[in-house]
């Protein structure tokens, strides 16, 4: 059963898609841009465990998988912390260089033929690429997520724990940073076989990325953040922008 956790994943992106594009299109900032396609291609990613699971192994549902997940994986989210905490230039920059970069890595990863050894068990991996080479972009791509993404949270929790009221965003970035620690373990243990352990630390991870969001959305108090505030279109005129 725990091959079909991915179902429930996939299905819970779609609820948090629902929540987070009506607050990016009120605001039209690029860090809620950048959320919006992180939650957009992480329930890419538990989409094609969803199809392995319903409907088998395939060559090309693999590669997909391996893209959207150990390539792109957090990396959308970590890049709009990038936009919320930096300055706008360094933010672009970066954006560019890692989107090459992924484009570069997808296509060798598309490149690449597969095969498939003597008793395999059709689970997601990336062992049938010929090209084991391939495999060696996405440490460096999750290595730049999780500084940004679990940094970020953590150093936003500091800056509002010293806050009197900031409680509420204090315990935000703790669960966003949470959610961000978990898939990449799992996604650690794919490389030895347990892609198992992935899908049940994505769920639980996507869900501590949107509880903590949904936290901060709904506090009142003003961000400590120059490009989080502002006013909401689609709050009521006497509450500042919350996220």
């Amino acid at each position: 059963m725990v091959s079909y956790i991915p179902v429930l994943t996939t299905l819970f992106s779609v609820f948090f898609l629902s929540r987070i594009v009506p607050h990016y299109l009120s605001k039209r900032s690029q860090y809620l841009l950048w959320w919006t396609l992180g939650v957009l291609t992480f329930g890419m990613g538990t989409l094609t465990e969803s199809i392995n699971a319903i409907f088998g192994w395939s060559e090309w549902n693999t590669k997909v998988w391996y893209i959207v997940g150990a390539l792109l994986g957090g990396y959308p989210l970590a890049q709009g912390t990038i936009y919320l905490l930096m300055k706008k230039r360094f933010a672009d920059i970066s954006a560019m260089a890692c989107s090459a970069f992924i484009l570069v890595a997808a296509v060798c990863v598309a490149s690449s033929p597969v095969e498939v050894p003597q008793e395999f068990d059709y689970r997601l991996t990336g062992r049938v690429f010929a090209w084991q080479w391939v495999r060696g972009f996405s440490p460096l791509l999750n290595l730049y997520a999780f500084v940004f993404l679990f940094g970020g949270a953590v150093y936003s929790a500091i800056q509002y724990f010293a806050k009197e009221r900031g409680r509420t965003r204090f315990l935000g970035n703790i669960l966003i940073a949470i959610g961000a620690l978990l898939p990449g373990i799992g996604g650690s243990f794919t490389r030895f076989g347990y892609v198992e352990v992935l899908y049940i630390t994505e769920f639980i991870g996507l869900t501590f990325i949107y509880l903590g969001y949904n936290m901060m959305r709904k506090d009142q108090s003003a961000s400590l953040h120059a490009n989080q505030q502002g006013w909401d279109p689609s709050l009521p005129a006497d509450r500042r922008a919350t996220m």
